[in-house]
């Protein structure tokens, strides 16, 4: 859960490789086209951003709005459009755009070209805009149906809102006495503001969703009763208990306690300072978020026994504001099995935390806790490891003891599933099958965390496919088979709806007409029921780099967000957000480094080259994204130099296969 590093990369793409000695001309790449059969058709394939994106959020999309490419509906200015366009997927861009680690970024085809596209920067832009714009969903038609979703994090609230756009009703019961999951308890308030956050669930819950909070399904409300009220039950209730470390000692200590209540703790006002040293273990997000809460929070000296963290905690008491006043900075230690460029944890995330003072020691194993005399953990012992490519052993006499005051196990997360044990595998978590559906238990979906704790972004994106399940249940359908690329694909269909430009209706009068041989038309070309040489691939298909002319793209230096990370010496106390978006005008520049991996973008390139004048530029009165030009076949002498040229990959030469 991160921003990107602001590496910048080198040059990558080279027209010519090592070992080509020969360059055709012009003249004779022609000639030898002319001899083809095949024309150019333009295929909408997915772009490997959304393909990467867990929510499945048409990033090439909202990105060609806010460049200006694809332009907004009637009365709409691409501010909002574009967040109308990205919240299809997923409803939460302002957090997202700041915590997520950006899947997509990493698929990103401009990395050919010197750099990824920062995407999760422009989606900042996109979300805080409708923030201050007080932008709003509104639910579809009411169906009568009615659904409980069991959590309020992430996947329940993202459900929510997906179902309210069907229509059907939905109350949400969350045990917790605020809304959020994870991102409110697991994630501190300087990585996602509280207004950002709060901003973003009250849009969902204002669409009319039903919360029922400080409710625990199974102990305040049976499940037999959710059954007779509702039509459908949804588990969302994630993974919010830490796993311990499984070494000798840790169980009985009390002073050992996992980064989930850890967190929990700080972002419920309850933890504000720690004692003595502590020590992390684990290598992902949970634990430099625990490492560098200890940091920012501070030791208490003299601390009393009931004021000690874990007493804290584990909800026995509370830190009095006055009792913290003379805090000082805390000795802090992260401790990762694997080396620091293979820890799960962002690198800008791990970066950030060394800049604050967060001691981190890679390669290292824990071997025991080691107690003392009070029955508190007072070190942990430690193994040194070798790595070998994926394979890791300990070296031989290396054990160390690290002292520690508190010990904090950040290695993973399991589900709460008391009052609800029959839904339980022996993980601690539910099975779910490609639909997300519970196996064998009509009625009954889950998602998200509970299923597998993985990021946000994920089951964001399950809470949207097992909507879809509940509403072919909820409508006596059977689930269909999920296409091969399950993201929110651009219809090319629906966009020509959009723009009054719907095809006519087709009512078929035998071969003649279809053919349009009695009105001396060349087949469907000059009909208008047809969307003419186009092909959507894009559920089946993801464009990779070497099927783009990259040779198009200068290079162009990414607009970075700059960030206010506290020294060492600054950390203590620091709660403000790091984060700074870009300006409105930066943030068109970077969208305007996508390479619309795909789909057309508009350059002209296919109109200027072609020898014949065959591709010409669809009527203004006609145009849409994605028809913006089109080919005259009684020209075309299949060149394939349009083909050649196309930056993006929309055209390619298989008409006449």
């Amino acid at each position: 859960m991160a921003t990107p590093a602001d590496e910048v990369k080198t040059h990558t793409f080279r027209k010519y490789k090592d070992g080509d000695h020969e360059v055709t001309r012009w003249g004779e790449q022609i000639f030898d086209g002319d001899r083809t059969h095949k024309c150019p058709t333009y295929v909408h394939q997915t772009p490997p951003c959304q393909g990467s994106c867990p929510s499945g959020e048409d990033i090439r999309g909202w990105l060609n709005i806010v460049r200006g490419i694809e332009k907004p509906a009637d009365g709409m200015n691409w501010q909002e459009y574009a967040f109308r366009r990205s919240t299809q997927a997923n409803p939460f861009p302002s957090v997202m755009g700041r915590v997520c680690p950006a899947p997509c970024q990493d698929g990103c085809n401009r990395n050919q070209v010197e750099d990824f596209v920062g995407i999760n920067a422009v989606e900042q832009f996109i979300g805080d805009s409708a923030l201050d714009a007080g932008l709003t969903f509104t639910a579809g038609a009411d169906t009568g149906k009615k659904v409980a979703i069991i959590g309020g994090g992430p996947c329940g609230l993202s459900a929510a809102y997906q179902l309210r756009l069907k229509g059907h009703a939905c109350t949400i019961f969350d045990d917790h006495e605020d809304l959020g999951g994870m991102m409110m308890y697991g994630i501190p308030g300087y990585r996602t503001p509280r207004d950002v956050l709060h901003g973003e669930m009250n849009r969902i819950i204002n669409m009319g969703v039903e919360t029922k909070l400080k409710t625990r399904v199974g102990e305040d409300i049976t499940l037999k009763q959710l059954e007779k009220d509702f039509d459908a039950i949804l588990f969302a209730i994630g993974a919010q208990s830490g796993r311990d470390l499984p070494v000798d000692n840790f169980s009985e200590a009390s002073n050992c306690l996992s980064g989930v209540a850890f967190l929990a703790a700080f972002n419920e006002g309850r933890l504000k300072g720690v004692a003595g040293k502590v020590v992390v273990i684990g290598g992902g997000d949970t634990s430099i978020d625990v490492a560098s809460v200890a940091r920012r929070i501070g030791k208490i000296t003299d601390v009393h026994e009931n004021e000690r963290p874990e007493h804290i905690i584990l909800g026995q008491t509370a830190h009095d504001v006055a009792g913290v006043a003379n805090r000082e900075g805390a000795e802090v230690t992260l401790l990762s099995r694997h080396p620091v460029s293979n820890m799960t944890a962002a690198q800008h995330e791990i970066n950030d935390a060394s800049r604050e003072g967060v001691e981190i020691i890679n390669s290292i194993d824990p071997v025991a806790v080691i107690m003392g005399d009070n029955g508190r953990a007072k070190a942990l012992r430690v193994r040194k490891l070798k790595w070998e490519g994926k394979n890791m052993t300990p070296i031989e006499d290396s054990e160390y003891d690290i002292d520690a005051d508190l010990i904090v196990s950040a290695i993973g997360q399991t589900g709460n599933l008391k009052g609800m044990e029959a839904f339980g595998n022996d993980r601690g978590l539910i099975d779910a099958d490609k639909n997300f559906q519970v196996p064998n238990k009509p009625g009954f979906f889950v998602a998200g965390d509970i299923v597998q704790p993985h990021l946000l972004t994920t089951v964001i994106g399950q809470a949207s496919v097992a909507v879809e399940s509940i509403d072919d249940y909820l409508k006596n359908e059977e689930a269909g088979k999920r296409p091969k690329v399950d993201v929110h694909h651009f219809d090319l269909l629906d966009k020509l709806r959009e723009t009054h430009h719907e095809p006519a209706h087709f009512d078929p009068e035998g071969d003649i007409k279809v053919r349009g041989i009695d009105r001396g038309q060349h087949g469907t070309a000059e009909a208008d029921f047809a969307i003419h040489n186009y092909e959507d691939r894009s559920a089946h298909q993801i464009i990779s780099a070497d099927k783009l002319f990259l040779g198009h793209f200068a290079h162009e230096t990414r607009q970075v967000r700059t960030e206010d990370v506290p020294s060492s010496d600054e950390v203590l106390g620091h709660f403000e957000e790091r984060m700074n978006a870009l300006s409105e005008e930066d943030t068109v520049t970077e969208a305007k480094r996508c390479m619309s991996c795909g789909m057309c973008f508009e350059c002209d390139n296919c109109i200027i080259y072609c020898p014949q004048d065959a591709v010409f530029k669809v009527k203004k009165e006609e145009s849409t994204m994605g028809r913006y030009v089109a080919t005259d076949y009684s020209k075309c002498i299949g060149c394939h130099i349009c083909a050649d040229v196309c930056p993006t990959g929309y055209i390619q030469m298989g008409l006449g296969e």
